[in-house]
């Protein structure tokens, strides 16, 4: 089973580029962050056309997650549990976060999040970033209880180490490399996750995201902030990672490029 994490960046803005990745990877399952869209704006019919069923959880103009399986989906969670309903950036709940059990042959659960930026780290939005992270950990322990397979993938918004930047000078004041950020991310794993990237051995420079300004991806000033956290039962069917660098050089690509894992059947 392939599964897909990408941030779109707007998925009706870039509609015929994700169908056409789709078209031509053939994910069974991929998580979308940042689709910018209510749940009634979603272009449900088009993903559906390809044999995909959809869930989603949007969020006018900001944020907004979706999950599409070539398998029935049940257990659809909206919301990261433990979520204090109160936002720093917009009115109401920001749309962060889905989950749902896909029902393939050997049942898998999966996680769709998008993780807040936090910036500027002088205000409230880094706070809310990280306990955004504390509650994402929380629900990790509570997953990791039940002894399923599932995997937590999305945008993390977190560049763990400095060998997942091309200039790890350059983000030092950022808040997605201050030291709490990565401590979070460090905890999270701890719990006994595995990261696919490290899992497949991908080399250092496996970027998941580059800039649109300054000629980021012209230059290869990329980061890598792009993941799938496997509970050990999803590890132990682990076969192989992807990261499609090729996306970012479609027409009219979004800012990250998708990541994908399989998963034995």
């Amino acid at each position: 089973m392939r599964t897909a994490t990408w941030n779109v960046n707007s998925v009706n803005a870039r509609l015929p580029t994700v169908l056409a990745w789709l078209e031509a990877a053939q994910p069974d399952v991929v998580g979308f962050q940042e689709i910018k869209c209510v749940d009634e704006k979603f272009p449900r019919e088009a993903f559906e056309s390809l044999g995909y069923n959809v869930e989603t959880h949007g969020q006018k103009t900001y944020n907004g997650v979706a999950l599409l399986s070539k398998y029935p989906m049940s257990e659809v969670v909206r919301g990261l549990p433990g979520e204090d309903q109160s936002g720093v950036e917009a009115e109401g709940v920001h749309s962060r976060y889905i989950e749902a059990l896909i029902e393939c042959p050997r049942p898998v659960r999966v996680g769709c999040l998008y993780l807040p930026n936090g910036n500027p780290v002088e205000s409230p939005k880094f706070a809310y970033k990280l306990g955004w992270m504390e509650r994402l950990e929380a629900h990790a322990r509570a997953l990791l209880a039940q002894e399923e397979a599932f995997t937590l993938c999305g945008d993390y918004n977190v560049i763990p180490t400095p060998e997942d930047a091309k200039d790890p000078k350059a983000w030092v004041n950022d808040a997605l490399f201050q030291p709490e950020s990565r401590a979070a991310f460090r905890a999270l794993r701890y719990l006994g996750l595995s990261e696919a990237g490290e899992l497949g051995k991908q080399p250092p420079g496996t970027f998941t995201f580059w800039d649109y300004q300054a000629g980021a991806w012209q230059r290869d000033h990329g980061i890598r902030i792009d993941f799938h956290l496997l509970s050990p039962q999803a590890a132990d069917r682990f076969r192989g990672v992807e990261t499609h660098r090729d996306a970012r050089d479609m027409e009219k690509p979004s800012d990250h490029v998708p990541v994908v894992v399989e998963l034995e059947d």
